[in-house]
């Protein structure tokens, strides 16, 4: 049984885990490990918004980025997603993973300008771009045979892990949480710079991607996923899309993950949070993800260890100059937009 936390970023403990040290977890998960050299990664998300049927400058954007993605400096990695908002607006987000900072730069200055640096007609653009310390950042898996995410990008996937399977599990996996707390401090600040608005976030925000993935299953268990888990896991994503601000979400997007212009049999929610704490009190109490924690463990306690079905996520939890938020011709709910007033902008 290994430790979340790779050996080179082990401290002394001033905060104590949440289980003793002769915890075993119930069932095994695996979390992504990177090459010790990899000091910090970066998560960009390029997302589009428009509203009813796909303007023509969605199609050229959406080649864009992707022409972007492929060329000097580029990410390692990079998926790409769809999700309807809470305004009924069309969204299709790119998200690209690196793992040297110095390279992103390099590409990031031209493309942030090619992205959000001119307005496309009938069609909003945004970046939201977290590049983490690997001490602020933790993965987990059911499975160590297909990354997802970050995940793609490391060097490859721990042995079986002992902090997961219990409330705070998730906070103990990261690094940093040894001796530091991570509480939020400050709060989400409005920056206009002509066209566009930028978000300038606080200490400690913290983002989470959680990924399914049914493409395993077979016709039995997808039913079963799709008739009993997915709906119940769709009721509390929009609970937090819609009502998730007076709980410390600042937004939240349930996408379903798009290949090769079809729509895949992969989802991922993916969330904004005032802070990791506030996160770990939605998981741990609130109805709506304690509906979904019984409706899951239904699932997996009726199949066992022949369950197909896939389960990741990342968290991070980014200091206040890891974080770049930036919209155009966006609603004023988009994202990060939701945490801040921008009225008369």
């Amino acid at each position: 049984m290994e430790s979340a936390i790779p050996a080179h970023l082990e401290t002394p403990r001033t905060r104590h885990k949440r289980v003793p040290d002769d915890y075993q977890p119930p069932y095994p998960s695996f979390v992504a490990r990177y090459k010790p050299a990899v000091s910090r990664v970066v998560m960009a998300y390029f997302g589009i918004q428009y509203h009813g049927e796909a303007p023509t400058a969605a199609t050229g954007a959406l080649k864009e980025i992707a022409g972007l993605f492929a060329g000097v400096g580029g990410p390692s990695h990079w998926d790409r997603a769809h999700y309807v908002d809470q305004a009924g607006r069309e969204n299709i987000v790119s998200v690209a993973y690196w793992d040297d900072v110095a390279r992103f730069d390099a590409w990031f200055a031209p493309a942030r300008e090619a992205w959000t640096g001119r307005v496309r007609e009938d069609l909003g653009t945004f970046i939201e771009v977290l590049r983490p310390a690997v001490a602020r950042h933790e993965t987990l898996f059911s499975s160590p045979d297909r990354p997802e995410g970050v995940a793609v990008i490391a060097d490859g996937m721990s042995g079986e892990v002992q902090e997961h399977a219990y409330w705070g599990g998730m906070r103990d996996r990261i690094p940093l949480s040894q001796a530091d707390a991570m509480a939020p401090g400050g709060a989400p600040e409005l920056i206009r710079d002509g066209a566009r608005l930028r978000v300038k976030g606080h200490d400690n925000l913290c983002l989470i991607r959680s990924g399914q993935d049914w493409s395993d299953t077979e016709p039995s268990e997808r039913k079963l996923y799709l008739d009993d888990v997915e709906p119940v896991l769709r009721e509390g994503m929009d609970f937090l899309r819609d009502d998730g601000l007076a709980i410390g979400c600042y937004a939240n997007r349930y996408m379903r993950v798009l290949a090769a212009d079809s729509v895949s049999e992969k989802s991922y929610g993916q969330s904004w949070w005032k802070s990791l704490a506030a996160l770990e009190r939605w998981a741990e109490s609130h109805p709506t993800h304690v509906k979904i924690f019984g409706a899951a463990m239904k699932y997996l306690s009726t199949l066992g260890p022949s369950a197909k079905l896939r389960l990741y996520h990342e968290v991070t939890v980014a200091a206040a100059d890891e974080q770049f938020f930036e919209y155009l011709n966006c609603h004023p709910k988009t994202g990060m937009l939701a945490a801040v007033e921008t009225v008369g902008a």
